[in-house]
């Protein structure tokens, strides 16, 4: 089995629903039917909007970044933009589907839907076990999603968000339940920022003092700070970073190694292979060949 191509990895954008017309926001009952076709599988590829998922019955395979996954009923699986998606193969699924872009989190003017740890995704997690409570209170909140969804009343869209809201803070408790303590808080301003700084700019930009600057803050608060928030250095967030995102091209792409590292900034790459192999014990042709081999 081939689990990558020779082209670059695509973002697909969110499709509008062509009875409702609504290009932030699309919520789909799926009833076991199975709408993709051959050409939709084993291509990686990412979503440009929050794509969530509560499946109730089902247990076909995909994989997000390197991590193949089995679906599990009674199980929330969710994923955000620069994750990369791949369908091996694919069975009759019944559950809901949820999905809204960037701009939508955007109309909230508090600005709590952006800072949550289910939507920030600091551990690139992707599932969620639920409980029998967890998934009664899910579903029934997705229920109203729905109904309001294809209900053409006044103010939909603050309802909309409002629904969308108890939804995502409910699922951010159990992403702080079952991937770290140490889940970003929202008291934690500093690191927040730091972290999506890097986010926003780790192509380009390698050094902490670079990322102070972008910050308004000295390269020594921001270290601390940080030091103190996760227990590892600033350029430790960087360097994740970084290996996560050539991790994804070497296993999805067949972009020479050369490539990679000038996409991710680097002028040499010599220094790049250096760098991905101090910090992985691999280098990147290593990882390429036998980290693929493993999943064939």
């Amino acid at each position: 089995m081939q689990l990558y191509n020779d082209k670059p990895i695509p973002k697909y954008p969110l499709t509008p629903d062509a009875t409702v017309g609504n290009t932030m926001f699309r919520i789909n009952r799926n009833d076991s039917v199975i709408n993709y076709k051959l050409s939709d599988f084993l291509v990686p590829h990412r979503k440009d909007y929050y794509f969530l998922v509560l499946v109730r019955k089902g247990d076909s395979r995909h994989w997000i970044d390197m991590t193949p996954y089995t679906l599990k009923p009674d199980t929330f699986y969710f994923t955000v933009p620069h994750q990369v998606h791949l369908k091996e193969e694919t069975k009759p699924l019944s559950g809901v589907s949820l999905s809204f872009t960037k701009e939508f989190l955007a109309t909230d003017n508090e600005g709590l839907l952006k800072e949550l740890p289910v939507i920030k995704n600091p551990h690139n997690g992707h599932e969620l076990s639920l409980s029998a409570p967890d998934l009664l209170f899910i579903e029934d909140i997705l229920d109203k999603v729905y109904t309001e969804y294809h209900t053409k009343s006044t103010w939909q869209h603050a309802m909309l968000l409002s629904y969308t809201k108890i939804l995502l803070v409910y699922l951010s408790r159990l992403y702080v339940e079952q991937f770290s303590e140490s889940t970003i808080e929202p008291g934690q301003v500093v690191l927040k920022n730091y972290l999506a700084k890097i986010e926003e700019h780790y192509t380009k930009v390698h050094e902490v003092s670079e990322y102070a600057a972008l910050l308004n803050l000295s390269a020594g608060h921001l270290s601390e700070v940080v030091k103190e928030q996760t227990g590892k250095p600033a350029i430790a967030h960087i360097h994740e970073r970084l290996i996560l995102e050539a991790k994804r091209l070497l296993f999805h792409t067949e972009y020479a190694v050369k490539e990679i590292a000038y996409h991710l900034g680097f002028e040499d790459a010599s220094y790049f292979a250096r760098f991905f192999k101090r910090i992985t014990g691999n280098t990147p042709a290593y990882f390429r060949e036998n980290f693929r081999e493993m999943y064939h």
